[in-house]
């Protein structure tokens, strides 16, 4: 898996970068303090001081706009997750800090900023790419993780892994989809701990 957790969403328009980055900066901004739901594209274009066709010139939709916020806040928890796991010299261990990283990152997205977070919602039930290839790359390094294991002898071999794989997501998922993140609160100082143990347990050879 490498550090990029999703590829840029489709945009129109020169390949002028800096007006680009003003743009998704003060759409940041401006939904952090009034919401994603409740912002319109004439609401930023008002607020940024553009025209709100200049503004499509660089961005197909308000969705658009969303996507790289959302791939951006998604590729420093998808980085802070690799760097968990790849701090580990053993692979149960990988997988313990792997569990953990994916709590504490989710956590800290929600905590930082409630209407920001409102936006990883809307990506994980409208199903956006960066809310797909993020998980994607969330499972691949899953896959890696439990091909090491199964190299070093720490991993039963009987279970073909993409079974393994897919079990191990689903345990995971509630902590990753932030959708499901707001009904497991209650669980999160002990779930990476806990869920991680039972989930070695299972993989013991």
């Amino acid at each position: 898996m490498s550090n990029a957790i999703s590829s840029p969403p489709a945009m129109r328009g020169p390949a002028d970068h800096d007006v680009r980055a003003q743009i998704v900066v003060a759409a940041t901004e401006h939904f952090s303090r009034y919401g994603y739901e409740k912002t319109t594209v004439s609401d930023l274009a008002k607020a940024i001081g553009f025209s709100k066709a200049y503004i499509y010139k660089f961005f197909e939709s308000k969705q658009a706009i969303g996507e790289m916020i959302c791939a951006n806040c998604l590729r420093e928890i998808g980085a802070d997750i690799r760097a968990a796991v790849d701090g580990a010299d053993r692979p149960p261990e990988k997988l313990r800090r792997m569990f953990k990283a994916i709590v504490d990152s989710s956590l800290r997205l929600f905590s930082q900023d409630r209407k920001l977070y409102e936006i990883a919602i809307s990506a994980a039930s409208e199903r956006w790419q960066s809310a797909i290839a993020h998980e994607e790359c969330i499972r691949q390094l899953l896959v890696e993780v439990l091909k090491q294991g199964r190299e070093s002898g720490d991993f039963e071999r009987k279970t073909p892994i993409d079974e393994m794989a897919a079990a191990i997501y689903l345990v995971m998922h509630p902590y990753i989809n932030p959708l499901m993140l707001q009904h497991s609160f209650a669980h999160t100082d002990q779930a990476p701990v806990q869920l991680s143990g039972l989930v070695l347990r299972s993989l013991s050879p």
